[in-house]
């Protein structure tokens, strides 16, 4: 528990602000409230806050020591300039944002008021329910604020059990491509093998994937490029033009199938998806000098091939 109590107020409702309130009611600050536009966003307040007040920004900015604002990375610099054009900051008070691409360079209308500008954002996907304050623990948040106030933007990381990271606003484009290339794109790709597998006929995807995604996420936490295995590092051509030639033919169930050509799902989009990952996969391995020349080359025809 911290040695300061701050009155908090968020500024947004969508899957990240009513978990941040959340997490800073639990470190023991006190929440003054939280701005919420749709019918959605009132009912996800009212499920994961109910004692907590929907205010206007204008009164919510008010009676805030702290306001976070929990909008998306569009939407913030429009917002923080409608809001220093009204007056509602004032001199002192911090303000804080979670836009991972974005650093302190979008508060600057609110630091020309006197306040203190804040970019704290967690490295972690969020569904908006109570099941993202426990996964907020221990995760890594990357901390900017002016040199002085960085030990308070800090301490308030590690009231909500994170791991705080300084990160210069120089840093914020590499940082949040990182995190989305690597989340939401594994997104991505673990759905379209779910998909494909089910078109091969095999129930629960989900279930028959796991093991096997969980070790080769922990291998290349681990281990990084050392943790590859497959086809691409194996120099196989064969089982690779195998592998494009099924999924350019579409999403056909494996025999035996009583009904052969009816299709489970349209997997139109995982070839091209499937050649861009495995010329990233190639060319990175030829890098380590894990593929000799005539591999690689043997490896980007194949990949070509139609």
């Amino acid at each position: 528990m911290q040695d300061f109590t701050l009155k908090v107020g968020v500024v947004g409702a969508g899957a990240v602000g009513p978990v941040l309130g959340a997490a800073f009611l639990q470190a023991g600050h006190h929440l003054v409230g939280i701005t919420a536009r749709s019918e959605a966003s009132r009912e996800r307040v009212e499920a994961m806050l109910p004692q907590t007040p929907v205010l206007d920004i204008e009164e919510l900015l008010s009676q805030s020591d702290l306001v976070m604002f929990c909008v998306r990375d569009g939407e913030l610099r429009a917002l923080v300039e409608d809001c220093a054009l009204a007056g509602w900051f004032r001199a002192g008070q911090l303000v804080g944002h979670t836009a991972g691409s974005l650093g302190l360079a979008v508060l600057e209308p609110a630091t020309a008021l006197g306040a203190i500008p804040l970019a704290l954002h967690p490295a972690q996907t969020f569904s908006g329910t109570s099941l993202d304050l426990a996964r907020l623990r221990g995760v890594h948040w990357a901390v900017s604020a002016p040199v002085p106030l960085l030990a308070v933007a800090q301490a308030l990381v590690l009231d909500l059990e994170g791991v705080p990271h300084v990160l210069s606003d120089a840093a914020r484009g590499h940082y949040h491509a990182a995190l989305a290339h690597g989340a939401n794109h594994l997104v991505t790709v673990v759905t379209q093998a779910m998909r494909t597998l089910s078109a091969a006929g095999v129930n629960q995807a989900a279930e028959f994937l796991e093991p096997l995604l969980k070790t080769a996420l922990e291998r290349a936490l681990q281990e990084g490029e050392k943790g590859l295995s497959g086809p691409i590092l194996r120099a196989d051509t064969h089982t690779i033009r195998r592998h494009l030639a099924a999924l350019d033919r579409g999403a056909l169930v494996a025999e035996p199938d009583t009904e052969p050509g009816k299709p489970l799902d349209d997997l139109a989009d995982i070839p091209e998806t499937y050649r861009a990952c495995a010329r990233a996969t190639a060319k990175r391995a030829y890098a380590r000098q894990a593929l000799s020349d005539e591999q690689y080359l043997e490896l980007l025809d194949s990949l070509d091939s139609r």
